[in-house]
């Protein structure tokens, strides 16, 4: 049996979601310095900061282990302020068949949607992962407020 999910996460930014929304698609190499305790490298494998299908690749720390993903563009909605990259390669894909981060913006907020469909019914619902995007979240706001 496919078990799908998503979490959700919607946080209010004092900075505004444009900014967040600047970062993440013209600055994303910025994020380690904004977040080094979580995120400690990012490298552009194709394309460009970040176009449909673009691939870059992450390390970040979970649990106290490195990690890795790649993950390809996949969708850029620029009216609509969204932004979908799906893993390609990492660790991610050891529990997951398939995982999707829809990253969006409003006036002074911001969503992260993790969508994802689990290998087998006994694999964790992905919170580490997404308690590591609003410490980076939080992270990045921290950065910015204090520009």
């Amino acid at each position: 049996m496919v078990v799908k999910g998503k979490l959700i996460f919607s946080m209010e930014v004092k900075c505004g979601g444009y900014s967040f929304h600047d970062i993440f698609h013209n600055k994303t190499h910025h994020i380690p310095k904004m977040s080094p305790s979580t995120f400690h490298h990012f490298e552009i494998h194709e394309g460009e900061i970040i176009k449909i299908g673009s691939i870059v690749g992450w390390k970040y720390i979970q649990d106290g282990k490195e990690m890795f993903l790649k993950e390809v563009v996949d969708a850029i909605d620029r009216d609509q302020s969204v932004f979908s990259r799906k893993v390609i390669e990492g660790n991610m894909l050891d529990l997951y068949s398939s995982f999707t981060l829809v990253t969006s913006y409003e006036h002074h907020w911001t969503t992260l949607a993790l969508v994802y469909e689990k290998k087998t019914e006994d694999t964790p619902e992905p919170i580490t992962f997404l308690s590591l995007l609003i410490n980076m979240a939080k992270d990045m706001e921290g950065h910015l407020l204090n520009q």
